[in-house]
């Protein structure tokens, strides 16, 4: 049997994410000293509440085909078996995220670390987007993936900046 989602249940988990990614940069604004970092990873944060804000207008967007799915699945087993994916990945989406830092961190690494975890996080979109067809909103996914490549711009940029600051 092969399993196929739907936009909704693939944006019920990019939300999920997005809390679990707002929570990492939140605890290591937390444990970072210099202000100006604290600021920048806030704003972070703040940009995956964004994030999380619009792939829930684009759920309540979906038309009933992008919600429906032709699957059999009474006990909801896909949507938990998605979820436990998302959970597992190790990306940004990952609840253990925010618990590893440590406050031992430097701004270079945490930025390294935010980057790996929403390339993380980009693919497996990339893997969800093959399991949704045409029909249940594959386009939704490619907008998922699109948001999070621009984490990765801003990341970078902040990186190069780190670095050049030492």
């Amino acid at each position: 049997m092969s399993i196929e989602f739907n936009a909704d249940e693939v944006l019920k988990v990019a939300e999920r994410i997005e809390e679990n990614g707002a929570a990492f940069y939140r605890r290591a604004a937390e444990i970072t000293g210099e202000e100006k970092n604290k600021t920048f990873l806030r704003e972070l944060a703040a940009m995956e509440d964004d994030h999380l804000r619009i792939f829930s207008e684009m759920r309540a967007k979906l038309s009933d085909a992008e919600r429906d799915s032709n699957t059999y699945d009474p006990m909801s087993e896909s949507l938990l078996y998605l979820k436990s994916l998302a959970d597992l990945h190790g990306g940004e989406g990952s609840p253990d995220a925010a618990a590893k830092l440590t406050g031992k961190e430097t701004m270079e690494q945490i930025i390294l670390k935010g980057i790996e975890l929403e390339k993380k996080s980009i693919l497996f979109y990339l893997g969800v987007q093959e399991m949704v067809p045409e029909r249940l909103g594959k386009d939704q996914i490619e907008r998922i993936i699109n948001e999070e490549k621009s984490h990765v711009v801003i990341l970078s940029r902040a990186l190069n900046e780190a670095r050049h600051a030492r």
